[in-house]
């Protein structure tokens, strides 16, 4: 840790229960990743010097975010923890998480506000360093009423001088604790529960300043904001896929043929098939999964199965074909791509493989971490005509659809 370093805390422990979902609405997708994927990628790839980031969960999401963490590769740099019943409990968890670790500063973001900028985490590091305390904010559009509650318009405030609160909001992490610590003593008096970090501070008598914020920093809580954000990351890939650069939607083929043999196994799309006979191979010669890696690999120009996953090579003898589509997956991250599409034919006389299709599906949309109606599998026969239709093999053609991020 520098002596200047800074750690974030992404709170994510809510449920979102004004979206309108039967899960987190930090799950649910925008564009081909779960909103929070997007959230987190942001203070991954920042250029600043992050130390530290916290994920703080609801106990119900914690299964599926570490594996989210896990499959993009950022098990060194995200810590996931369990978050509390209110949002500040869940802050105060992830400050917990961080004692110890001699962080500086500290930013906190809200999870669903998964379109922040790297040019707005900067401006209020740099915002926080120079006043002590920096809150991204905007200046509110709209004419605002101060009402009764029964509706009547009591006073109408000046809007020059109101501003719209965002997140990150950065602090010293040692005054933000000792704030929170304050808080926990007043909690039995009349003062009402902090929405926010900013208003923790202000409760108990530290200075807030405001960075300038972003209108397009949305924080997603309606159906509503969903289309707005899909928008927004709409018109930011427009604007890279316009530049010199080659189109940011690529497209991948697949095929790949595997003889069928006694005393094997027959996988496909791993999972067991009752058959007589198995697929031959260096590995578990699931050639469905082996179609499908080739055509993410040809979408993405990192060659072939056979480049990375060589059969002279014994680590991969008889290994899950699942493994390697999670290393797949793990290499196009790397590089930005996102997964679109997958549709594969399957070819083959027997056995009928219809009834295991959903299961099919159901494995691959959970190893590349995509919904299931973005994979789709076919089976076919050849009317017993070739190799396939005469039960001497099976082979299977796919293709995928990659947009770069």
């Amino acid at each position: 840790m520098s002596k200047d370093g800074t750690a974030i805390v992404v709170v994510a422990a809510g449920r979102g229960k004004r979206m309108g979902s039967d899960r987190n609405k930090i799950l649910l997708h925008l564009g081909s990743k779960p909103l929070i994927w997007w959230t987190l990628r942001g203070f991954v790839e920042h250029d600043e010097k992050i130390d530290h980031i916290v994920l703080v969960a609801h106990r119900d999401d914690k299964d599926y975010l570490q594996g989210l963490i896990e499959g993009s590769g950022w098990s060194e740099r995200i810590l996931l923890v369990e978050g509390g019943s209110e949002r500040i409990d869940s802050v105060q968890r992830g400050l917990e998480a961080l004692d110890g670790k001699g962080c500086q500063w500290v930013a906190v973001h809200d999870g669903a506000r998964p379109l922040f900028s790297a040019q707005l985490l900067t401006r209020c590091i740099e915002k926080a360093k120079e006043k002590g305390s920096a809150v991204a904010a905007v200046p509110v559009k709209d004419t605002i009423k101060e009402v009764s509650s029964d509706g009547m318009v009591i006073n109408t405030p000046d809007r020059s001088s109101l501003f719209s609160i965002q997140t990150p909001q950065v602090f010293k992490y040692q005054e933000l604790v000792k704030a929170y610590q304050v808080l926990e003593s007043m909690s039995n008096s009349s003062h009402p529960l902090p929405t926010d970090d900013a208003m923790v501070m202000e409760m108990t008598g530290q200075q807030v300043f405001l960075a300038p914020g972003d209108y397009e920093n949305i924080k997603i809580t309606t159906p509503e904001d969903m289309i707005m954000a899909e928008a927004i990351l709409n018109k930011r890939s427009s604007i890279v896929s316009s530049g010199p650069s080659m189109s940011a939607t690529r497209v991948g083929l697949g095929y790949d043929v595997h003889r069928l043999v006694e005393e094997r196994e027959l996988i496909l799309g791993g999972v067991q098939i009752p058959y007589e006979k198995g697929l031959l191979g260096h590995s578990d010669a699931d050639v469905l999964l082996h179609a499908i890696k080739d055509a993410i690999l040809g979408a993405a120009a990192l060659g072939d199965i056979g480049r990375h996953f060589p059969d002279t090579d014994g680590r991969y003898k008889g290994i899950s074909s699942l493994v390697l589509l999670q290393e797949v997956a793990r290499l196009i991250e790397q590089e930005h791509w996102d997964i679109m599409n997958i549709d594969a034919t399957i070819v083959a006389q027997r056995p009928k493989l219809a009834p295991y299709i959903p299961e099919m599906v159901a494995n691959i949309s959970r190893v590349l971490k995509v919904e299931s109606r973005q994979i789709n599998i076919k089976a076919t026969t050849t009317e017993g005509l070739g190799f396939a239709g005469t039960g001497e093999g099976i082979a299977t053609y796919a293709t995928a659809l990659l947009r770069q991020r």
